[in-house]
Formats: structure tokens, C-alpha cells, sequence
């Protein structure tokens, strides 16, 4: 987990690293709707430091943290360390969202972990399957309409490589989204290339007056890439990823 707020394998997380660990779980619960707004994060944070640091200091083991944790918690811990990027994420999306809706059925989620699973080259059995599937219906699927939406299920992807929580505050209408796809789709056939996706989200940013990195804009770029058939991006693909609600 180099690099995803964990020393190098040492067993421990510690100062600022835990810092991170907890807000980027308290993200992923407000996500999924798991907490309430009088959850008081930083008193918890000093709590749980003094009950489980027993020497004072400033290190946790990783083991200690997973026995706390409650399990839909305990388990995003565990999925965060098997995802590889984001890119590989929208693979296997792209995989099973096959009408483009912006979202899988949850009768596929089973196959869609199996696949992320496979891509991060992490080894698991059935039983381990079958628990996580049954925990991400439970934590993502509130409604119990059987489907699971892309923006929810990213939340299995850690912080940094979450390039869909990127875009939480530049959500475009339906009108909007119209407008900017028919701009740099100038040919009017229905989809735009790598090149054209690059300069639109550039536009996006320059629009929201957000700063973006070469480096970045090369990372979102490949992940929406993802959803492309063969180096086409169909405008239904980039919906699902720039739309407020995914269309129905």
C-alpha cells in the first residue's frame, strides 16, 4: 500500500499517515451513508489513540486497526489494499455496465470484484468472494433496487487514485453536458477521440477555475478512457462520469 497513506509495510500506521487513514474513512462512510453528521471525528481519532497506542508512540498496528473497525469498515480497508488504479476500475466497469446507464446490477457484482480482484493479481477464494460481495450490497445498495451507481462503487478506490471524486464539484447538467459533447464532437458522430477528451477536460477545469497538473489530467484522461470502445468515447460513456445523475 505504498504511497495510499501506510509506511512501507512496516505492520503500522502512524501520525499524519493515520490522519489520512481516518478522513479518508470518514469519506467513504459518509458515502455510503454510514454516518451521521454529530460523528465527532477528531474527538475519536484522540479516543481510539489513547485506548489502543498502549506505549504512546504515535504508531498503530495494522492488526489492532482491523479488529476495531466494524466490518463494512474492516472491509474497505482489505479492498483498498487489492484495487490497483482507477483505470482498472473502469475496465471492469465498463465490463458489466454494458448498456451504459451508469450502473451494474447487483446480480454482476459478483463478477465485477472477481475481475477487480483478477486485475490486481490478488489471490482469493469463494467464501472470501462471497463476504465481499454480500458486504459492498449491504454498504453501497441503501435502496435495495438491486442496482449498484459508479460514483457509489468508486468509493472502493482510495482517495488519490478516486478520479470520479474529482469531478464532485464540477458536475454538469444534462443541457451542459449536451452543449460541451456537441462542441467537441464537431463531426456529429457521436463520439470524441482521446485528443478531443483531453482539451474538454482541460475546458472543465479552466472553467471551475480548478488547478490541474500535466500528470493528473494524464491519469483522468486514461480512467475515462477506459469506457471507450475502441479509442471512441461515446457520449453516453462520459455522461456516466461527468453527469450530476447518470441518465436512466
Amino acid at each position: 500500500m505504498k504511497g495510499r497513506g501506510l509506511t512501507t509495510g512496516n505492520g503500522y500506521i502512524e501520525g499524519k499517515e493515520l490522519e489520512n487513514f481516518f478522513q479518508e474513512l470518514e469519506k467513504a462512510r459518509k458515502g455510503s451513508g454510514m454516518m451521521s453528521k454529530s460523528d465527532n471525528f477528531g474527538e475519536k481519532m484522540k479516543e481510539f489513540m489513547q485506548k489502543y497506542d498502549k506505549n504512546s508512540d504515535g504508531k498503530i498496528e495494522m492488526a489492532e486497526l482491523a479488529q476495531i473497525l466494524p466490518t463494512e469498515e474492516n472491509f474497505l480497508l482489505c479492498f483498498r489494499q487489492h484495487v490497483g488504479s482507477s483505470a482498472e476500475f473502469m475496465e471492469a466497469w465498463r465490463k458489466y455496465d454494458t448498456d451504459r446507464s451508469g450502473y451494474i446490477e447487483a446480480n454482476e457484482l459478483k463478477g465485477f470484484l472477481s475481475d477487480l480482484l483478477k486485475k490486481a493479481n490478488r489471490p482469493y477464494d469463494e467464501p472470501k468472494l462471497q463476504e465481499y460481495t454480500q458486504t459492498i450490497l449491504r454498504m453501497f445498495d441503501l435502496n435495495g433496487d438491486g442496482k449498484l451507481g459508479l460514483s457509489e462503487m468508486s468509493r472502493l478506490l482510495p482517495v488519490q487514485e478516486n478520479f470520479l471524486l474529482k469531478f464532485q464539484g464540477m458536475k454538469l447538467t444534462s443541457e451542459e453536458f449536451n452543449a460541451i459533447f456537441t462542441f467537441y464532437d464537431k463531426d456529429g458522430s457521436g463520439y470524441i477521440d482521446e485528443h478531443e477528451l483531453d482539451a474538454l477536460l482541460k475546458d472543465l477545469y479552466e472553467k471551475n477555475k480548478k488547478e490541474m497538473n500535466i500528470q493528473q489530467l494524464t491519469n483522468y484522461r486514461k480512467s475515462v478512457m477506459s469506457l471507450a470502445e475502441a479509442g471512441k468515447l461515446y457520449r453516453k460513456d462520459l455522461e456516466i462520469v461527468l453527469c450530476s445523475e447518470p441518465p436512466m
